[in-house]
């Protein structure tokens, strides 16, 4: 691929705005809660498209792209099963909880809810899990630089590092959540064109479907057996697995995405958030989905005239994380170029910086704040938020060279949150909606939620990954196995709570008005219209995922 002024220019004036937005942002930050938490200000349209564009980082543009050539059109489900009923949960459900209580991170929300050892938990696996994620969208661009300009792959990771220290360094959360924004509208822009010229040049869906394993192009019809599909897992796996476990740990407790709602103006704006970004969400998979099933059709025998293939790894696999740089590399003329290009750096810096700066928050209020230096100046923690920061970047540079080793970066994505997110939402359930849980219980069912992921890991294998105590169980991919270990490690919290909780004292039920659901007053809106309440719109969302999935059955 060869790029030219005008694309290069494209990309300079990108890296010059988001760094121009940290300056401006600057001038309003005085205080620690307008760094890490935006003092609860910003418009409900900013907080939706944030919300979802949260989870728009390279991670996902790239992983699901990948994850469509690898699984076909199976990968819809990361959205149609694993992303708008948890979204339409969180917003009629537990955004009271989160908004209500004046928490300033999911962990503080434990903290109130539980204990400080439940919370100090929390913070240190979310804060793990965090730059994990970082490091993923900071692989994921470098090895973009490196094959699409042919820069260094060390120097690409300082690069751009650089950069997305340098505009969350001066602007925190605010500088982050408004070139979420900005990266949103470059995706859709960037990435559309690709998805008509390519299927247009694939000869239409019919006969993309026509090259294609039936397998390939249907999301339910082959779920009955894991040896049917090529995600090698059954429905029962993909709807508790992902639909529910994951899904809900996703959506309902990462503090990365949950922030987005809790900094809005009001409660009403804060629950509407998740159901409004939960629309663009649902019409995500033409853009981040189709590219990758169109690339894998591309490829076979009789397209090949076409001339597009997908890299490969040094030991000859498809290097499936590459298939949406090289979809633009084959497709893209120059300026054209350019725009696709900076689309894909926008969703690394936005996904990197977003990761960040709920790092930062967690680690100043949960952390250092909680159990280390508890009583000094707020201009103290303002600044301890900003070595964080740096911190935080740093440390995401050495988990970058770690997803090198894996052939899709979503498999790998994946796994982590299975060992965070899938034993949380256990805590969460409950907390919420069982008065009668306890610290203890909720410590100890996260503790062994963690240890049995850990365990199934270490005893399953897929595609070479796992097994590193025996490899016992061999999954068919690395996805199964993350839903699988996810899984357990949601069952395990989900018993253990429950049990501990059982033989330990609770709360007495005045400590927790405001923090479960059979003691608070649930917000009610019945003065506005119809598509402003939650319930009305969450409804309607749930019935139009339905459709979509009774479409492409």
């Amino acid at each position: 691929m060869k790029l030219h002024v005008a694309d290069y220019l494209i990309i300079l004036v990108y890296f010059a705005f988001v760094i121009t937005v940290g300056f401006v942002i600057k001038r309003k930050i005085k205080s620690s809660n307008d760094f890490l938490t935006s003092s609860r200000s910003i418009p409900l349209w900013i907080t939706s498209l944030a919300f979802i564009s949260a989870n728009l980082g390279a991670q996902e543009v790239l992983g699901m792209v990948a994850s469509g050539a690898k699984y076909g059109i199976m990968t819809v489900h990361f959205y149609w099963v694993g992303a708008i009923f948890a979204m339409v949960f969180l917003a009629i459900f537990m955004m009271p909880f989160y908004y209500g209580s004046k928490a300033r991170s999911v962990p503080e929300y434990l903290s109130m809810r539980f204990d400080e050892k439940t919370r100090g938990l929390n913070a240190v696996s979310f804060a793990v899990m965090t730059v994990f994620s970082s490091g993923i969208s900071l692989y994921a661009l470098a090895k973009l630089l490196e094959v699409i300009l042919h820069w260094d792959f060390n120097v690409s990771i300082g690069l751009a590092a650089g950069i997305v220290m340098v505009y969350t360094f001066l602007g925190g959360l605010t500088s982050a959540v408004y070139n979420e924004v900005l990266q949103f509208f470059l995706i859709v822009l960037g990435l559309s064109p690709l998805v008509i010229i390519a299927l247009h040049d694939a000869g239409g869906w019919a006969n993309v479907k026509a090259q294609l394993q039936p397998q390939l192009t249907h999301a339910w019809k082959y779920m009955g057996n894991a040896n049917d599909n090529p995600m090698g897992i059954n429905f029962i796996s993909l709807i508790f697995g992902l639909g529910f476990v994951m899904s809900f740990g996703y959506w309902c407790t990462d503090f990365l995405v949950v922030q987005r709602a809790m900094i809005a103006r009001n409660m009403g704006e804060a629950q509407r958030t998740p159901v409004v970004a939960a629309i663009p969400k649902m019409l995500m998979p033409l853009i981040v989905v189709l590219p990758g099933v169109i690339a894998i059709a591309l490829v076979q025998p009789a397209l090949q005239s076409k001339g597009y293939s997908i890299p490969s790894t040094a030991s000859g696999e498809l290097d499936y994380t590459m298939t949406l740089p090289s979809l633009i590399a084959h497709y893209y003329p120059s300026g054209l170029l350019g725009v696709g290009i900076t689309a894909l750096i926008a969703s690394f810096m936005s996904g990197m910086a977003g990761n960040v700066t709920a790092f930062n928050s967690v680690f100043t209020y949960d952390i250092y704040q909680s159990y280390f230096v508890k009583h000094k100046s707020d201009k103290h923690y303002l600044w301890v938020g900003k070595f964080v920061t740096v911190f935080g970047i740093l440390f995401s540079i050495a988990t970058a060279y770690i997803a090198k080793s894996f052939n899709n970066i979503n498999d790998f994505l994946q796994l982590v949150f299975s060992f965070v997110n899938g034993p949380l939402f256990a805590t969460f359930l409950l907390g919420m909606f069982w008065k009668r849980t306890t610290g203890h219980g909720a410590f100890f069912g996260l503790l062994a939620g963690t240890v049995a992921a850990a365990l199934t890991h270490g005893l399953t294998i897929a595609e070479g990954k796992g097994g590193w105590i025996a490899p016992m169980f061999e999954i068919k991919s690395g996805m199964g196995q993350a839903f699988i270990v996810a899984s357990v490690s949601w069952i395990a919290n989900f018993c253990i709570t429950i049990i501990v909780s059982l033989f330990t004292k609770p709360k007495p039920d005045e400590s927790l008005r405001g923090l479960v659901y059979s003691l608070t007053e649930i917000p009610k809106y019945h003065e506005q219209k119809w598509y402003l309440r939650v319930v009305p719109l969450g409804i309607l969302l749930i019935a139009i995922t339905i459709l979509l999935n009774l479409i492409f059955f």
